[in-house]
């Protein structure tokens, strides 16, 4: 009986604070999330687009969510509906993380947003240990400790979930306050963009497959040299990565316009003013009056302007009319736009390609230029 307590007692704090500290992560940064979701939500995957639209929403009702039942569950609140909502949720999880690593969709759960990358399998092993942990809980959670009075309990989950909610309206209005990406302020994006001297090569493993006198064979190696059998006669070779390439931490990241790519002559402006749309066509209207009048102030301080998006020329021409914005803008990827800055538009400076400022458009005015 002791020790189906200690192994509860384990239990109830393990899964409570895996999950809080999961929610929190996301919580940080819930846009992020919804590009993760929309990831899923996409025709090739679950084929749920009609959720798209709704991505950001759901995003922040599940980790809001995800924190509540972690707190709930460190202080054995309402335990049966506690347990069953983690089970619920846990295996809705499990599905999705195994349905990932297994037909290799979506390369990145993110369970802990960009804090931690967790391949396909990691993620699904994570989430059949969390499983184990939780069924066990329901088998034996007559021994589940209880905090305080029922009073206490109440209130703790009162101010948790109003907590969750304002620090969740915060990043959302302004920017994440922990940026765990490549792109956060004091980052060097050249430098981001190299490969270092001590990078760990590629290795590639080369299976021969041979025709011999008593039939077909294979040979396997890492050197890439046909080992030539003698008597037999090759038929073909596959390869696959051991250990793939480095890939630094920025990638595909460039600025082109009109089929010229100008990231090089970008990145060595000494002051340089770039606004972000990942996409116009959604971007919130009310922030290029705000951005306006930041790279008014950012051109009398002699800094060069100019936006980047994924938009066409068509409807960037549209945009710039429309908002009376004069400055230049460049393509970029999406995807490496929306990783960037969590904001459409956002504003950041940059010096010699180095990251000083990250601004989400409401706080345009908050831009320090000297």
């Amino acid at each position: 009986m002791e020790l189906k307590r200690i192994i509860t007692g384990f239990s109830q704090v393990f899964v409570g604070v895996l999950f809080i500290i999961s929610g929190l992560i996301k919580l940080n940064d819930p846009m992020g999330f919804s590009f993760k979701l929309q990831d899923y939500f996409a025709p090739d995957v679950l084929d749920l687009d009609f959720l798209s639209p709704y991505a950001l929403m759901i995003a922040v009702v599940v980790v809001l969510i995800e924190v509540i039942l972690g707190v709930m569950l460190l202080l054995g609140y309402a335990k049966k509906i506690t347990l069953w909502s983690l089970m619920g949720m846990i295996v809705f999880f499990t599905f999705l993380t195994f349905y990932s690593a297994y037909f290799n969709k979506v390369t990145d759960c993110g369970c802990f947003g960009d804090a931690l990358k967790l391949t396909p399998w990691e993620s699904f092993t994570k989430d059949v240990v969390l499983l184990i942990f939780i069924a066990w809980l329901l088998w034996q959670q007559t021994y589940l400790y209880t905090a305080g009075t029922s009073l206490l309990r109440s209130a703790v989950i009162l101010l948790s979930t109003i907590a969750s909610l304002a620090f969740c309206y915060h990043v959302l209005m302004h920017l994440p306050v922990i940026d765990f990406r490549p792109y956060k302020i004091g980052a060097d994006i050249a430098l981001g963009m190299s490969v270092p001297a001590d990078a760990p090569p590629p290795i590639i493993e080369y299976r021969w497959q041979y025709q011999g006198p008593d039939g077909p064979f294979e040979l396997v190696n890492t050197t890439g040299r046909d080992p030539q059998p003698e008597g037999a006669t090759r038929v073909g070779v596959e390869t696959q990565f051991l250990r793939p390439p480095y890939e630094p931490p920025i990638h595909d990241f460039t600025m082109e316009r009109e089929g010229m790519d100008y990231t090089e002559e970008l990145l060595a402006q000494p002051k340089l003013l770039v606004v972000v749309a990942y996409n116009l066509a959604i971007s919130e209207a009310p922030g290029f009056a705000l951005v306006n009048e930041a790279v008014t102030r950012a051109r009398a301080a002699g800094y060069s302007v100019i936006g980047l998006s994924s938009s066409g020329p068509d409807e960037v021409a549209a945009y710039k009319e429309r908002f009376k914005l004069d400055f230049d803008f460049y393509f970029c990827d999406m995807t490496t736009l929306k990783t960037i800055i969590r904001s459409n538009p956002g504003i950041m400076e940059w010096r010699s390609g180095v990251i000083k400022q990250k601004l989400h458009w409401s706080d345009a005015a908050q831009l320090k230029l000297n």
